[in-house]
């Protein structure tokens, strides 16, 4: 407790003080030939050598705190005790003189003895904040003395002596609240520091362990430093590379590409990546993606950051073909499921834009960036879904495609029952987790394993009263295959075995009992038994009524070799030529606001408009580089207020690009906002790559032929 006090904030009150030794002096000198014409000169003498006295002390006493303070060493407490009886006998010392001049019985005395008093309130604000000691004794002490002398000793020459202590209990409610602001913004400041003392020591461990590839070359391109990560890359140790020619290593098909690349990279341009071949030590060819930034220094050097890519590039062929068939299939849905993708989307889009924001926030502690990432593993696992049970239809026709990335199935296991740890914590449940630490690095669909988990634990959950879950990942390797077994353990009610076999069904569940108890459509399973399938695994069920249930499943997946799992982007790395004005067109406040706070990094001016009536009115009164325009809103929808547009009377105005930026995103609505003149669609929830990406495309005049070739197609 005592230490709260007596800490290295009195240490820097030490060193401001001794600092103003000199002209403290001079103020005793001046104050006592002032007191000469109200006190006896004795008594002025007195108290100068008393209150000098204990400022030369003083002085001696805070040389370990000021030479400490400057150097950083530690600071004793004998020499913080010392410094804290001299700030006490001197403040003592001002604290009755003030009370001499107050008992002088005139008018002049009383104001003096008010000036003092307040001029050490003064001091606590001016060199006393860093300490709470020392803002303790400088503050209360004469505070006490303003407010007792007056009552306990009434001036004869100062009428109205309850109005005029009044005033001075006011003068000390101004002190006092000014004195809890200036120690709130104290620990501000200290929490600042410490933050900036944790940030400095992450980006040094961050350098020191980062698996990405940094260089640094000159404006002529000779090497200036490489990071140690290049000989888990390359197999080059970073002195070997040092000493060797730029351009040695590389493909000699793409070096002339990347000398002319970097050429063209200026701090005007911003970060821009590439990627390129080169050779490793063994000879073999490694594709590198690289971001090349110029440095803005004036020394024109380039910052290179660059990872291995050669195991994307090899699934690259396979990542745009299921693309295309997960794109074909969703042009057979119905009305009926369109609408309900724009009103589940339209929420979500806030909450993934938000929960992103958060993320990227510095002001945030480690335990508040963990609950905002969570919220954003949440919403992207509902946001698969949401798409997963709208297309159920797809899944049953056997049209369904997965995107194989490599991954950590451990990290995965991990993410899914640190979604819903809380979720079982609330019941009073146990969860426990066995996950074997070997577990390899895959190659599958990662976000499709972690659906089918979690619906394993909330079912778990579900059906759960009291007791423990427990979710096992068990990897199993032969050679360059891994076959992953997941178990979800409950103590729950248990399952009938004549309703184990069709439990996997849609829209099934035990008995009907269970779903008016607890709720639920019956879908998961069936969806879960889907995804499985179709990685050609097996899915399945041990259960005894009354003891609980073990889900599991198989699935036969090939090992990433030489594969580091990287960061998530925090933030679009995308640029803006030069600034632009966008009118947003959206009917939802909330999701006005997350445009607006997404887009404020970057120059962009935003005019926002409720409805397709205002949009339109607004681009008759002002020119605009891109309009963001939303589909379903009331008044007027966007279709029909792209059709305005594209009909007014100023050619410049209605050339305007519009983007649109809608819940709908299925191919067939997609095709409408193309026919009704739209330039672009940007699907919701919102990617900020992409939204820049295309305002920056549109806003330079750069999409005519983007726009031809979409329209075409």
């Amino acid at each position: 407790m005592l230490s709260r006090f007596i800490d290295r904030g009195l240490d820097e009150m030490a060193a401001g003080a001794r600092a103003n030794f000199a002209p403290r002096l001079v103020a005793l000198a001046g104050v006592a030939l002032v007191a000469l014409a109200f006190l006896p000169w004795p008594v002025c003498a007195a108290w100068l050598a008393v209150a000098g006295g204990v400022d030369i002390v003083s002085w001696f006493a805070t040389g370990e705190q000021a030479e400490k303070q400057a150097l950083g060493g530690a600071v004793s407490w004998r020499a913080r005790l010392t410094h804290l009886a001299c700030l006490v006998a001197g403040v003592a010392a001002w604290v009755v003189l003030g009370i001499l001049f107050w008992r002088t019985g005139t008018a002049g005395g009383a104001l003096c003895g008010v000036v003092v008093w307040l001029a050490v309130m003064g001091f606590a604000q001016a060199f006393a904040y860093q300490s709470r000691a020392g803002y303790l004794l400088a503050g209360v002490m004469p505070a006490a003395a303003l407010l007792i002398t007056p009552l306990a000793a009434p001036s004869p020459a100062v009428p109205g002596a309850w109005a005029v202590w009044a005033m001075l209990l006011l003068s000390v409610g101004f002190a006092t609240s000014s004195a809890r602001q200036t120690m709130a913004a104290r620990r501000r400041y200290d929490q600042a520091t410490q933050d900036l003392r944790d940030s400095e020591q992450s980006y040094r461990l961050l350098a020191d362990n980062v698996t990405d590839v940094i260089s640094l070359a000159s404006a002529e391109g000779e090497r200036l430093y490489v990071s140690p990560s290049i000989e888990r890359v390359l197999g080059f140790a970073p002195g070997e590379l040092l000493e060797t020619p730029n351009y040695t290593y590389m493909h000699p098909d793409d070096t002339r590409t990347v000398q002319d690349f970097i050429a063209g990279t200026t701090v005007e341009t911003g970060p821009r990546t590439l990627d390129y071949r080169v050779f490793a030590k063994d000879g073999s060819v490694v594709w590198a993606e690289t971001t090349f930034s110029r440095l803005n220094d004036g020394s024109g050097r380039v910052l290179g950051v660059s990872r291995d890519i050669t195991n994307r590039k090899a699934l690259e062929s396979d990542l745009k073909d299921a693309l295309a068939r997960s794109e074909a299939a969703a042009a057979a849905k119905t009305d009926f499921l369109a609408n309900i993708t724009h009103e589940l989307r339209t929420p979500l889009t806030a909450i993934l834009g938000f929960a992103g924001v958060l993320r990227q926030s510095k002001s945030l502690s480690k335990r508040d960036t963990r609950h905002a990432q969570l919220i954003h593993d949440a919403s992207q696992t509902l946001l698969g879904v949401i798409g997963d049970v709208l297309d159920f239809s797809k899944l049953e026709a056997g049209a369904f495609e997965l995107d194989p990335q490599p991954f950590d199935p451990a990290a995965t296991a991990r993410s899914a029952a640190a979604i819903v740890e809380q979720q079982a914590a609330a019941k009073g449940l146990t969860l426990v987790t066995r996950i074997d630490a070997a577990a390899p690095a895959l190659v599958g669909d990662a976000p499709r394993l972690r659906q089918v988990m979690l619906n394993f634990l909330s079912n778990a959950i579900k059906f759960t009263r009291e007791g423990e879950l427990e979710l096992a990942l068990i990897p199993a390797v032969e050679g360059d295959a891994c076959r992953l077994r997941l178990e979800v353990r409950d103590s729950g009610i248990g399952i009938e075995a004549a309703q184990i076999e069709t439990l996997f069904t849609r829209f099934t569940q035990a008995d009907a009992s269970v779903s008016r108890q607890f709720g639920g459509t019956g879908l998961g399973l069936a969806i879960s038994k889907q995804i499985v399938d179709a990685m050609g695994g097996r899915i399945g069920v041990a259960s005894r009524v009354g003891e609980g249930s073990t889900f599991w499943f198989e699935v036969d997946l090939p090992v990433a070799r030489d594969w580091t799992e990287s960061a998530e982007p925090e933030s679009a790395g995308a640029a803006l030529a030069r600034p632009i004005r966008v009118l947003l067109v959206e009917d939802n406040a909330v999701n006005r606001e997350l445009i607006a706070t997404l887009l404020s990094p970057f120059d962009i001016e935003l005019d926002t408009a409720c409805d397709g009536a205002e949009a339109v009115e607004a681009v008759g009164r002002q020119r605009y580089d891109a309009i963001l325009m939303d589909m379903q809103m009331p008044v007027m929808d966007g279709l029909t207020a792209t059709r305005r547009i594209r009909d007014l009377a100023d050619r410049a105005a209605a050339a305007t690009p519009i983007i649109a930026m809608t819940a709908n995103v299925l191919p067939e609505q997609v095709a409408r906002c193309h026919e009704a003149g739209m330039n672009d669609h940007i699907g919701k929830p919102i990617n900020l790559p992409r939204l820049l990406e295309a305002l920056e495309r549109w806003s330079s005049g750069g999409g005519e032929a983007a726009e031809a070739d979409s329209i075409a197609s």
